[in-house]
């Protein structure tokens, strides 16, 4: 086939980060089963090194009494595929750091979701605006396999830092890695500098494994 019959290259979208490619629609992905949500027993909690030195915690009605914020913001997930300019409402990581101040020396967090899984994200990140603990997307609830009731969006960082079903934050003063770091992702997860897997990381990316 001459070169005038082939189709014309895509224009790649800058907002795209290397290695992504457009996503229409929003594919379902995560590790273990779906959780059953149970509102009786379902909390919100931040623990560890709290400048009061206890726990904070919220039922299910008390979180969703929280300040709202909406941003948009894109999606970037390690597979390869981006969903751009998403709406998600929720709770900014904001307002949880107001609401429960981490103590002087604290430089990261472990989000904690069900079944044990956990993120941990540098605590500038995490007070970023953009940062939220969402339950709606694009104007809908989340669905109970995209993280209903809550999940957290990272929107500068690749979306296995935002867990699906969150539980919980801890507050901590040295940074440790999360579940997915702990088998072989980047500590960092940064989509621009495609920091996808740990023999990426350089010294000082993370801790020591």
């Amino acid at each position: 086939m001459g070169q005038s019959e082939q189709e014309p290259p895509r224009q790649s979208d800058p907002r795209l980060p290397p290695g992504q490619r457009l996503q229409r629609g929003w594919p379902v992905l995560h590790y273990g089963p779906v959780p059953r949500f149970k509102p009786l027993t379902w909390d919100f909690q931040v623990f560890g090194a709290t400048a009061s030195a206890e726990k904070h915690s919220w039922d299910h009605a008390g979180f969703h009494q929280l300040p709202r914020a909406t941003v948009r913001a894109d999606f970037h997930c390690v597979t390869r595929f981006s969903m751009l300019d998403s709406e998600w409402s929720g709770v900014a990581a904001a307002t949880v750091l107001d609401l429960a101040p981490p103590a002087p020396g604290v430089t990261h967090v472990m989000v904690w979701a069900e079944y044990g899984y956990s993120a941990n994200l540098p605590l500038a990140e995490f007070a970023d605006p953009r940062t939220v603990f969402a339950t709606h997307h694009d104007g809908e609830p989340l669905t109970v396999e995209h993280g209903f009731p809550v999940r957290l969006i990272v929107p500068g960082l690749y979306a296995w830092k935002g867990p699906k079903w969150v539980r919980a934050v801890e507050y901590m003063r040295a940074d440790r890695r999360g579940f997915w770091e702990e088998r072989g992702y980047h500590n960092r997860a940064d989509p621009w500098a495609e920091q996808r897997y740990s023999y990426q990381e350089e010294p000082g990316d993370g801790p020591l494994r």
